[in-house]
């Protein structure tokens, strides 16, 4: 499926929406501040890119949704560790958890602006937040997932629960908590971006507010296209880790395509 032939039918398959919308556009005679044409779009795009002000508030939206990834991505292993291996802990904090994460964050978002102000950490606390649970649920699901008879060897042999977890728990979760991750990626770049409509001094989230108050729909399309393809490019990222760390799944490996017999068949 990553050969040529098909990533070019995938780049003229966008090529043709593209030209859709903008004979839909033209035929119509759609208002450009209802739906611009996406000739309005790359226009806007063009310029925003030379004048510099997609580029900084580009790396600012970047630096609050890897930040808010990270700071939420290390909760959740933890948090989700202890709840999987601890019946108490799960008993006395998973339901909180649940009712926080029943919270809508859009609803969160104005307390959060302010506690922590309309600069960085509040975009990060809020990214964080969205990323969170996730993962969270993944990681659980994971670590319980091992094979109890495995288990029940491993402790006949005198390992310890350490071991145990490293040597079995750990390996077997990873599939879920790399999915998990998948995951809290988009989400952790969606949180940033609602904080930022909130309250922002700069970001991407904040120009297209800025830039709906002007009515340049044509620049908030521009901005939604470097928002598309940042989140493809950040799960991109996560996808390559992923096939780097799990090289020895089943699912991995029936992704890669048959794998050839002896004798020259596939």
């Amino acid at each position: 499926m990553r050969g040529p032939r098909n990533t070019l039918l995938r780049i003229l398959l966008f090529l043709v929406s593209l030209g859709v919308w903008e004979a839909a556009v033209r035929l119509f005679d759609i208002p450009a501040f209802i739906l611009p044409a996406p000739s309005r779009a790359i226009l806007a795009l063009y310029r925003g890119a030379v004048s510099g002000v997609y580029l900084h508030n580009l790396w600012v939206t970047l630096a609050e949704t890897l930040l808010g990834f990270l700071v939420g991505s290390v909760a959740a292993f933890i948090l989700g560790t202890a709840v999987a291996v601890s019946r108490s802990v799960e008993y006395f904090l998973y339901p909180y958890i649940v009712m926080f994460q029943s919270m809508p964050k859009v609803a969160l978002a104005p307390l959060i602006i302010v506690w922590f102000g309309l600069g960085l950490a509040s975009k990060v606390v809020s990214a964080a937040l969205v990323a969170f649970f996730p993962l969270l649920v993944n990681t659980i699901a994971g670590l319980r997932s091992a094979d109890e008879d495995r288990v029940s060897l491993m402790r006949s042999l005198a390992a310890s629960e350490g071991q145990i977890f490293w040597m079995l728990r750990l390996p077997s979760a990873l599939p879920f908590i790399m999915a998990g991750l998948e995951v809290a990626m988009v989400l952790s770049l969606i949180g940033a971006i609602v904080a930022e409509f909130v309250g922002a001094e700069s970001g991407l989230g904040m120009l297209i507010q800025s830039m709906n108050f002007t009515m340049d729909v044509a620049g908030q399309f521009a901005v939604l296209f470097i928002l598309a393809v940042m989140g493809l490019a950040l799960n991109g990222i996560v996808v390559w880790i992923r096939r780097r760390v799990l090289f020895w799944d089943a699912s991995e490996k029936a992704m890669s395509g048959p794998v050839p017999e002896r004798g020259g068949r596939a």
